[in-house]
């Protein structure tokens, strides 16, 4: 089986670096909030080219954080995505706000910014855009209409580390840009881990507090936070990896170029000219997607579906359920992710192509 990602490889290529790495965190006694975790937030805002970073638990939280620290609450609502991972939904839901979501763009599923307005209202306080597998999202839209109604702007950059929007890195054009450095991302850490961006000097100083009980200094806590501390291993692992990102992003662009050379009788997602992709994800469309899917599974090509249930379907999404959000209904049926990391195998990635192209359409 040709895996969808392979960890330990990934781990191998870097193994002496990341035991280095753990042992200095190991042998110094300091776990939390200690200076890999003060090294990384630096090291990460020079890469982005954005003033400062906090590093937190998770990118889930990275979007909580960043609302809160933009004054969202309860009563307020969001507008996002209709297609993305659940977790931009929990992070929403978790710094008490409402999420609205709107249809996606059938060409490459981002966010359709033509139907933001018409979910604004008095209580809309905020749009999280996401940049779905890996693009970035037409940024100059977004931030003309929350400029025009007044909202914040949190970038979901989950999947879009490295990602450029017209030569600005994703997450330094909104208020605030929530990454996740979960295992599968481009800078992946050894378990769950995120932070978040921001070039406004107000909104760091709050994010630090927030993430740490709102307190501002010991035992005083000028806010209600919560705890989500990026902890010294995992900050320590990161400044390994990130040296590798810019490589590891191009690597994955060239197997996407592949794919999209010598793959037949599927259909690429649009990718936008005004910035390059992280190549998070290699998406493609199929008729007959699940029969297919067996298909590349059977013959041991390890695909996935990101994702196949739009958000206002999901049980758990309270908000929208009768509503008919028919472009993304669409998208999510035909849909498939195949491999795509920096560690797959030139023979791999030919034998992928040849098993999709043998399957008749």
């Amino acid at each position: 089986m040709i895996p969808f990602n392979n960890f330990k490889l990934h781990y191998q290529d870097l193994k002496p670096n990341i035991d280095e790495a753990i042992t200095r965190v190991m042998d110094s006694g300091w776990y939390v909030l200690g200076k890999e975790v003060v090294a990384f937030e630096k090291e990460f805002a020079q890469y982005l080219n954005a003033k400062h970073c906090v590093g937190v638990a998770s990118g889930t939280e990275a979007i909580t954080l960043a609302l809160m620290a933009n004054n969202i609450g309860i009563g307020d609502e969001i507008i996002t995505t209709n297609i993305t991972a659940f977790p931009t939904i929990t992070g929403i839901v978790q710094a008490g706000a409402k999420p609205i979501v709107v249809d996606v763009f059938k060409e490459n599923g981002l966010i359709d910014y033509t139907k933001i307005a018409s979910k604004i209202n008095e209580k809309t306080k905020g749009i999280v855009p996401v940049h779905l597998y890996g693009q970035s999202c037409d940024m100059d839209y977004i931030m003309k209409i929350a400029k025009q109604y007044n909202l914040c702007v949190i970038e979901d950059c989950a999947q879009a580390t490295g990602a450029t929007y017209k030569n600005k890195k994703c997450g330094t054009i909104g208020n605030c840009g929530a990454f996740s450095f979960y295992p599968t991302k481009n800078l992946g850490a050894h378990g769950d881990a995120g932070a978040i961006t921001t070039n406004n000097e107000e909104t760091y100083n709050k994010l630090l507090s927030l993430r740490n009980y709102g307190q501002t200094k010991r035992y005083y806590h000028d806010f209600n936070g919560i705890n989500s501390r990026l902890d010294e291993l995992q900050a320590a692992i990161l400044r390994v990896k990130l040296p590798f990102l810019k490589h590891w992003n191009k690597k994955r662009a060239q197997i996407a170029s592949y794919y999209k050379e010598h793959l037949k009788g599927v259909t690429f997602l649009k990718e936008n000219e005004y910035g390059e992709s992280a190549n998070h994800l290699f998406v493609i469309k199929v008729a007959n997607r699940d029969h297919f899917l067996k298909y590349l599974n059977n013959n041991g090509v390890a695909a996935l579906i990101h994702y196949p249930i739009p958000i206002h379907k999901q049980k758990a999404f309270l908000y929208q359920k009768d509503e008919v959000l028919e472009v993304s209904e669409n998208f999510s049926s035909d849909i498939l992710s195949l491999p795509i990391y920096p560690e797959l195998s030139e023979k791999n990635l030919q034998e992928i192509v040849t098993i999709i192209n043998k399957y008749e359409l």
